[in-house]
C-alpha cells in the first residue's frame, strides 16, 4: 500500500560512528531515523536509549535521550523531556519544499506531546497530554482535506481514550483541526504503530482500527469534520497492507 504519510521509518540501528563527526557520542547507540531530501532537515535519527521514563509503551528501546539533526545533537533531556516514539518522522509541513520533523516528546511528569522540529529548533509543540506515561502515537501527514495544506494525524492516548486528532501547523502553533473518538492505531507493548494514510477511493484517508480491535475503520477530513466508515474486519497487521480501494 503506497502510504501519503510520514516519511520513511527506519527499523534497523546502526553503529554511532555512521552518524560521523560526532566524536563526543561514539559509545551510544543510534536509533531508527528518517531521510529525504530537500534544503530543510534532510536526516534526523534518535540517539542514546534511556530507561529514565521507564514507560515501555512501545517495548524496551524506544526512549530516547538525544536526536541528531543532520549531524546536530539535541537533547531534549535537559527540560525533563525524552523522545518516546519508533523513528523521527520528515514532511513537507509548510508548503516550502523544506522537511520539517515530527516527534513524539514525553515529560517526566506531564505525558507526551506531539512536536515539530527544524535545523534551527522546535518550531511547534501540542500541549502535553498532562499525566505522566500517557502517550500518543503518530498516524501520518498529508493534505487530508485538498486544500494544499499539509495535515498531520495522531492518535492521542491509543490504549486507553482512544482519540483521532488533526492538527496544523500554521506560525509557530500547532492548531487543532478535528477530531474523533473510538479510533486507534496501536497496542500497547508492540514495537510498531499500524494503519497509516493511504488514498482510498481516490481520497486521502486515514487507517486505523476501532477500539476493540475488531475492524479497520477508514477516517476523512470532509469539510473540517472527521467522517469514518467500516471498511474491514481486522485479522492482524496485515490487514492494512491492502484494505478494498486503497493503495
Amino acid at each position: 500500500m503506497e502510504r501519503a504519510a510520514l516519511a520513511a521509518r527506519g527499523l534497523g540501528r546502526a553503529a554511532l560512528a555512521a552518524a560521523g563527526a560526532l566524536a563526543g557520542l561514539m559509545a551510544a547507540c543510534v536509533g531508527p531515523s528518517a531521510k529525504a531530501g530537500g534544503d530543510g532537515v534532510a536526516d534526523a535519527t534518535y540517539a542514546q536509549p534511556s530507561t529514565l521514563y521507564g514507560h515501555g509503551a512501545l517495548g524496551a528501546g524506544h526512549e530516547w535521550s538525544a536526536m541528531i539533526l543532520d549531524g546536530t545533537v539535541v537533547f531534549p533531556l535537559r527540560e525533563g523531556l525524552v523522545f518516546e516514539d519508533i523513528a523521527p518522522h520528515l514532511a513537507d509541513l509548510d508548503g516550502d519544499g523544506d522537511y520539517e520533523v515530527i516527534v513524539v516528546e514525553s515529560s517526566l511528569t506531564q505525558g507526551s506531546r506531539l512536536a515539530v522540529w527544524d535545523g534551527s529548533g522546535r518550531i511547534a509543540a501540542t500541549p502535553f497530554i498532562g499525566t505522566r506515561h500517557r502517550w500518543l502515537a503518530p498516524v501520518g501527514a498529508a493534505d487530508l482535506d485538498g486544500d494544499g495544506r499539509t495535515e498531520i494525524a495522531y492518535v492521542e492516548t491509543p490504549h486507553l481514550g482512544k482519540i483521532l486528532k488533526i492538527v496544523r501547523l500554521v506560525g509557530d502553533r500547532l492548531v487543532p483541526v478535528a477530531e474523533a473518538r473510538g479510533l486507534t492505531n496501536h497496542r500497547y507493548g508492540d514495537p510498531f504503530i499500524q494503519g497509516g494514510i493511504a488514498s482510498c477511493d481516490g481520497v486521502p484517508t486515514i487507517l486505523t482500527a476501532n477500539e476493540d480491535w475488531t475492524r479497520i475503520i477508514a477516517t476523512s477530513l470532509m469539510g473540517g469534520t472527521l467522517v469514518s466508515r467500516d471498511r474491514a474486519a481486522y485479522r492482524g497487521s496485515k490487514s492494512f497492507d491492502a484494505p478494498l480501494g486503497c493503495d
